[in-house]
């Protein structure tokens, strides 16, 4: 069975990886895989711990694209690949890499998931995630703070100068390649269900099999 592609996007905190945590449950561990695409932000080693902390993590060029798309695509095709992994306190990837075997269904969740033209061709189903920023905002200091040892000061100045322009100019617009627009503010059952309603009354049941658990 040819691996079906799932895309989740939308801005930071918008709830778009806890909607795909869910789906991959509603599917099942055995017939689906949740993938962070954040693992594919690209690595500064080469770049003082000083000058890493001040680049623009908020654009889509800061993820390397072309492995993304490329190992997507091997996927799809049945083949395995090694994921890089990716430590946000130090902006490197670690050197370990995960192992990723096909499944049924891959869902992919991250920023710019729906970004990439390349990456949209490859995709059965594209899903958008939005919220207000003053909400994502909010979300993103008790994320940061708890998770990632941050400051208040550090987390609201780099939403105000790098995360809200890119939701603007990157982030929503790419919501226009989604199948399915959802408000990230509502309850992830309510969302879950717009999601498996679409795809057991799709024309072309591309998830047949999964749906039929549901």
């Amino acid at each position: 069975m040819k691996t079906k592609l799932i895309l989740v996007a939308g801005p930071s905190s918008s709830g778009k990886s806890t909607l795909a945590h869910a789906l991959c449950e509603a599917f099942g561990a055995d017939c689906a895989l949740l993938l962070s695409l954040d693992n594919y932000y690209r690595d500064l080693r080469h770049l003082s711990p000083q000058e890493r902390a001040l680049r623009d993590f908020d654009q889509p060029a800061a993820w390397e694209s072309e492995r993304l798309i490329e190992e997507m695509q091997q996927l799809i095709e049945g083949k395995t690949i090694d994921m890089p992994q990716y430590d946000f306190n130090t902006h490197l990837r670690v050197d370990q890499t995960q192992h990723i075997s096909p499944y049924p269904y891959i869902i992919a969740e991250g920023l710019f998931a729906l970004c990439y033209a390349e990456l949209n061709a490859l995709a059965s189903l594209e899903v958008f995630v939005d919220i207000d920023d003053e909400a994502a905002l909010q979300r993103r200091l008790d994320r940061d703070i708890r998770k990632r040892g941050r400051s208040p000061e550090c987390v609201t100045r780099q939403f105000n100068e790098t995360v809200r322009p890119a939701n603007e100019q990157h982030i929503r617009p790419s919501a226009q390649n989604a199948d399915i627009a959802l408000d990230g503010s509502s309850q992830i059952t309510t969302n879950l269900k717009i999601i498996l309603d679409r795809i057991k009354t799709a024309p072309a049941p591309i998830y047949r099999s999964a749906a039929d658990r549901l």
